[in-house]
């Protein structure tokens, strides 16, 4: 496998990041947070979202009705 220098540089500053918080998952994210809320940037929270009416969707997954099984 070749050797490469900017995936290294990656790696070294994510160590070096993590350690400065213990390696604690927790601390990073927290920090990151932080960062953040006192950068004066607007983020955008593109969570969950429901469907309004979700029988009103097309059922792509379903057999056409000439596959169907008759009993």
């Amino acid at each position: 496998m070749i050797d490469d220098p900017i995936v290294e540089e990656i790696r070294r500053y994510r160590k070096e990041h993590a350690a400065k918080y213990g390696n604690d998952i927790h601390r990073i994210c927290e920090a990151l947070r932080e960062k953040e809320r006192t950068s004066g940037r607007t983020y955008v929270n593109r969570g969950p979202r429901l469907l309004k009416d979700r029988d009103a969707l097309p059922r792509v997954a379903e057999e056409p009705p000439e596959y169907g099984t008759e009993n």
